[in-house]
């Protein structure tokens, strides 16, 4: 390419300087003494100065287990510091670290220690059971296994270490840094894949960078505020919308909300001072009540962030009245972080709509095929009318590929666009509205769940012959799983099924259906295919009536 000027400079200084740690590294010297993060649980503050001393023992502590760059450092936590600790650590060695979600089955995380092969893996003393499980469940085995046990009342087993065990010894100087490249994947996150079963999603420096600049420009977030998320760190909404990304690349301080309760965390929004509170609707709801009868002073929220759903017109007035007249509402996926936002002047009268585009994104509803790729350029009319696929261009937060699998990531992404299967339609002005998916998959607070996976599982009790899984509304989750059964032993049970599921390796307890209906027959295509949009017709005329048996 010919340039008008030298770019050799700029090109080193910004394709080996832009990266997330040396934007943290950054606040470390000019913050130095001023909090990072608060542990209510612990009562202990973490400055700039003191997280990057603890972070600097662990990155030691991995360097001497020979984590080295593009290693997979993985984490399996609630929130608390120690997943900070395993966020930056691994960074500073060039690694990747990788956050995975604490309410998978055993198998559902075995599979995703298989597919990266950390080289040390962490897990909570809350999820011990599981994790442990896992472990002897996945043929590849971390060189080092590490409990995090924050309340310091469990004994590790045999040949697993404590946190305090890994890290005691090492020492708290810079360790030496590799070269980085804002190319390089700095974080690896996880979905569900089409059959539900865990994809990797990796993020490099840039995709950080800009998503953390992406929040600070949208709440607008800076180094005077306190943010609490409310939701678990290990989503791309938890980490990055409100979560250590962005905070502390700001220079503000994290308040850590290890598990969500309304009451306690209206409380400790007043007591800290919290600026701003980020979560899925259904906690905006559960506040609410709380806050209608025993109200605390929020006079310094500076607002309320939320995804993973619209917001309904009603409980949006209700909740600008009683929680702050500031609320937000992203839209988005773990690829691509949010892309559609709703600001405060935006509601309540777009309530019910995803918003439109993000600053640095595009987005654009195109004409629905299952039969051909469609263009970008295939637009449906801008109506509120025509239904068709969302479909969303994030060059700043997005790598445009899953971890080793090809194939799925030509299905997804095109032409600089990832096609969310989402369908919707958009008006004039190009707010966009959700309207329903292409395929059956199923969204339960804050959660991506397909039906394929869970009736693969329940179709492998004895007494089962066959099974179909669809979802009807819930007023807290979104949507609830509901199983209709046809039974292959008429002594079959709903108790039976709860049991099997609850205790499947390969189904996480969120998956697990919360209501079931036993039928003799479920509708199928001509050529044999599940109709799920008709099991669904079903399963909400039987709520309507009762009908449906909760678990």
């Amino acid at each position: 390419m010919d340039f008008t000027y030298d770019v050799s400079m700029f090109k080193e200084t910004f394709e080996t300087e832009f990266t997330y740690i040396n934007g943290f590294l950054r606040n470390v010297h000019r913050f130095a003494n001023k909090p990072a993060m608060y542990c209510p649980l612990r009562d202990i503050t973490w400055t700039y100065d003191s997280l990057n001393k603890e972070v600097n023992k662990l990155s030691h502590a991995l360097a001497a287990d020979g984590v080295k760059k593009n290693d997979v450092v993985m984490y399996q936590l609630y929130n608390c510091a120690e997943f900070v600790f395993c966020y930056l650590a691994p960074q500073k060695l060039g690694a990747i670290n990788s956050p995975i979600n604490f309410r998978l089955s055993p198998g559902e995380t075995a599979l995703i220690l298989d597919d990266s092969k950390p080289e040390v893996f962490f897990y909570d003393a809350e999820c011990r059971e599981m994790s442990e499980k896992a472990l002897s469940m996945a043929k590849h085995k971390p060189k080092k296994v590490v409990m995090v046990d924050i309340f310091h009342k469990e004994t590790p087993p045999e040949g697993v270490l404590t946190y305090e065990q890994y890290v005691e010894g090492f020492s708290e100087e810079e360790p030496e840094m590799p070269k980085r490249h804002i190319y390089d994947e700095n974080t690896r996150l996880y979905t569900s894949g089409t059959t539900g079963l865990p994809k990797g999603v990796p993020v490099n420096n840039i995709n950080d960078v800009l998503s953390a600049h992406d929040v600070i420009m949208h709440f607008p977030l800076n180094q005077q505020d306190r943010t609490m998320n409310m939701s678990p760190w290990f989503h791309r909404g938890g980490l990055h919308s409100g979560g250590p990304t962005p905070t502390l690349y700001a220079g503000g301080e994290i308040v850590i909300l290890r598990a969500f309760n309304p009451k306690h965390t209206l409380k400790l929004a007043e007591e800290q001072g919290v600026t701003f509170l980020i979560g899925a609707p259904p906690m905006l709801k559960m506040m609410c009540d709380v806050q209608k009868k025993r109200p605390v002073n929020l006079q310094k929220l500076k607002g309320i962030v939320t995804m993973g759903a619209p917001l309904e017109k009603m409980a949006c007035m209700e909740y600008q009245q009683y929680l702050t007249p500031n609320i937000y509402n992203g839209y988005g996926t773990t690829e691509t972080f949010w892309n559609t936002f709703l600001r405060p002047y935006d509601l309540p009268e777009m309530s019910g709509t995803a918003g439109r585009s993000c600053t640095d994104d595009d987005v654009a509803v195109i004409k629905s095929d299952s039969d051909r790729r469609v263009e970008p350029t295939e637009l449906v009319a801008k109506d509120n009318q025509e239904v068709g696929e969302i479909i969303i261009k994030c060059p700043t937060k997005t790598t445009y590929y899953y971890y080793d699998k090809p194939e799925e990531s030509n299905r997804v992404y095109y032409k600089g666009w990832m096609y969310t299967g989402d369908l919707g339609v958009w008006d004039e002005n190009e707010y966009v509205t959700i309207v329903g998916r292409k395929d059956d998959m199923i969204v339960s607070s804050g959660e991506n769940i397909h039906p394929t996976q869970i009736e693969e599982v329940i179709n492998e009790h004895p007494k089962v012959h066959e099974c179909v899984i669809t979802s009807v509304p819930d007023e807290l989750r979104g949507q609830s799983v509901v199983a209709y059964i046809i039974k292959e032993d008429p002594s079959l049970t709903v108790k039976e099924l709860v049991s099997f599921c609850k205790n499947h390796p390969m189904l996480s307890i969120y998956k697990c259906p919360r209501f079931y209906r036993f039928v003799d027959t479920l509708p199928y295509t001509a050529t044999g295919k599940k109709l799920h949009y008709k099991v669904r017709e079903m399963a909400l005329e039987d709520q309507q009536k009762g009908l449906l048996e909760r678990s």
